[in-house]
C-alpha cells in the first residue's frame, strides 16, 4: 500500500463536519453568566476554515464578532455507520448573480461528508456557485418513503443491476500477452 493511500476501503472526502462551540467573551460589564453559548455544525476542509465559517455565521445570525468572542471547543463529527449507503437531504441557500436562492437536494452516499462534497460539486457545476456563496441550512438522513428526487429512486429496488458496458479481457499471465492481435478485442458482452 502506498504512503498516501487510506487504510480502509472508504473514500476520503474533501469536506468534513465540525462541531464548533463558542460564545461572546465575558467581560466585567456583561458578567460571566450572561454569555450565551452557541453550538454549530459546520462543513469545511479543516479546523481553521471551520472556525472562520463559524465566525461568519455568528456575525450574521447572532451579531458576535471574532474580536468579541471565543471558541470553547471544536470537534470533528464522524459517521456511526460509515460503510452503509443512505440518502441524505441537504437544505441550502446560495447566492447567485441575480439574488439569493433556497434549495433542497438529495444525494446517496456512505457519509454526510460525501453527500456534502457532492452537493458542492453539483452546485458549482449547475449554478456556478462557489464554496463561499453556499450556506448549508440543515442536513438529514432521508428515509426511503420520504424521498422526493426521482434520480435517487431508481436505485432503490432489490433487482437493481448495472450493465458492464466495456470489458477488456486481460491475459492471465504476462507470457500470454501479445503485442499485436489478429482481430479487434470484443468488449461488448450481451449475456
Amino acid at each position: 500500500m502506498s504512503a498516501g493511500a487510506p487504510e480502509s476501503g472508504l473514500v476520503h472526502t474533501k469536506y468534513r463536519q465540525y462541531q464548533v462551540v463558542g460564545r461572546l467573551k465575558p467581560t466585567a460589564v456583561r458578567g460571566t453568566r450572561k454569555a450565551n453559548i452557541f453550538k454549530m455544525n459546520v462543513f469545511a476542509d479543516n479546523e481553521v476554515v471551520a472556525k472562520s465559517r463559524f465566525w461568519y455565521y455568528m456575525s450574521m445570525l447572532n451579531r458576535v464578532k471574532k474580536a468579541n468572542g471565543e471558541i470553547l471547543q471544536i470537534n470533528e463529527v464522524f459517521e456511526k455507520k460509515p460503510a452503509t449507503v443512505a440518502t441524505y437531504g441537504i437544505w441550502m441557500r446560495y447566492d447567485s448573480r441575480t439574488g439569493h436562492h433556497n434549495m433542497y437536494r438529495e444525494y446517496r452516499d456512505t457519509s454526510i461528508n460525501g453527500a456534502v462534497s457532492k452537493m458542492y460539486q453539483d452546485v458549482a457545476a449547475r449554478h456556478r456557485s462557489r464554496f463561499s456563496n453556499v450556506q448549508i441550512v440543515r442536513t438529514a438522513m432521508v428515509p426511503v418513503e420520504k424521498m422526493r428526487k426521482t434520480w435517487n429512486k431508481d436505485y432503490l429496488g432489490k433487482d437493481v443491476s448495472f450493465p458492464m458496458t466495456h470489458r477488456v479481457l486481460r491475459p492471465q499471465k504476462k507470457a500470454f500477452k501479445k503485442s499485436f492481435a489478429a482481430k479487434r478485442p470484443r468488449t461488448c458482452y450481451d449475456y
